[in-house]
């Protein structure tokens, strides 16, 4: 919110019908909420922000940083003032049901009457149960180990109930905003690696809903990359990672499930669909500051399918 966003200049050059961001869209780390509303505000102000918002349709959730504190879940004490704050900004309506319930996680829905888009927006902190650190053991590395407990959440009852309310729902394609990585390899930060019974409940919902068309869209780590998981009985599971529209990190992580190269400068990500062609193309890529693509993966909407 300090920072100058000249990527967004370039987002709107590709005149994009829809922007999501996907958390630490402001480093908030406050339990204090004027605090909060005023780093907001800054982000608000911002000239290439408010252009953004005249030229295309914005939704948001959230991460750690703009959730209250870093790394946190469950346990912040000031998640419903918050989700207010939050919710305030992003001009969520009065009486919806994302203002009524716990939680910030919703969806859009998209349709010409043949072809059909979900965009589902994630909440990976509210209802997040503690993480478990690596506690100095050398066969893990940086802040977290994987947890095997299948008692701990991420999602929380109600919202896994609410998704796969969702998957049930006709759709051609599901575009799934988590703030946090789901596809890539295990590294140490947070992400659904964290908790792989979460993960895999999340792979086995998709097959036993048979929810066609499913894309992960994911932020946090300061790098870009695109990710693909094979699926046994199912069809290959993509994420999307672009982070960040400011930041950076000194190094990238390793990811056996990484498709082409990472990209570590600020980037933006981009959904593109070719609805027109018979079998309709779903472009995955990744842009940096001067629009430039540094990564394409092309995926026939056909791939993302279960069999008849």
């Amino acid at each position: 919110e300090d920072k100058p966003h000249p990527i967004l200049k370039a987002v709107v050059a590709r005149k994009p019908d829809l922007f999501v961001y996907l958390g630490d869209n402001i480093y908030g780390d406050t339990e204090d909420m004027k605090v909060l509303a005023g780093k907001y505000a800054r982000l608000g102000a911002k000239p290439e922000f408010q252009e953004l918002r005249r030229q295309a349709a914005v939704v948001a959730t959230w991460d750690d940083h703009d959730y209250g504190a870093n790394d946190a879940g469950k346990e912040f004490p000031k998640k419903a003032e918050s989700k207010e704050v939050f919710l305030d900004f992003w001009a969520e309506p009065a009486g919806t049901e994302r203002r009524g319930r716990p939680g910030i996680y919703t969806h859009y829905r998209f349709t010409d009457g043949e072809r059909t888009m979900q965009v589902i927006l994630l909440d990976t902190r509210t209802f997040r149960d503690p993480l478990r650190t690596h506690r100095k053991d050398p066969a893990f590395k940086n802040d977290y180990r994987p947890d095997p407990d299948p008692g701990k959440s991420f999602l929380g009852r109600a919202q896994w109930q609410w998704l796969e309310e969702r998957f049930a729902e006709p759709a051609d394609l599901r575009l799934i905003g988590t703030s946090i990585q789901f596809g890539h390899e295990y590294n140490g930060w947070e992400s659904w690696t964290n908790l792989p019974a979460e993960q895999q409940r999340m792979i086995d919902l998709i097959k036993t809903t048979r929810a066609n068309g499913v894309v992960f869209l994911s932020g946090d780590v300061h790098w870009g990359e695109i990710s693909r998981r094979e699926v046994k009985g199912g069809y290959p599971l993509h994420d999307v990672t672009s982070s960040g529209l400011t930041e950076t990190w000194p190094t990238i992580e390793a990811n056996k499930f990484r498709v082409g190269e990472p990209y570590r400068e600020p980037n933006f990500g981009m959904i593109t669909i070719d609805w027109e062609a018979e079998d309709p193309v779903v472009h995955l890529q990744l842009h940096g500051v001067d629009g430039t693509p540094h990564a394409h993966v092309p995926v026939k909407l056909s791939a993302l399918r279960f069999p008849e």
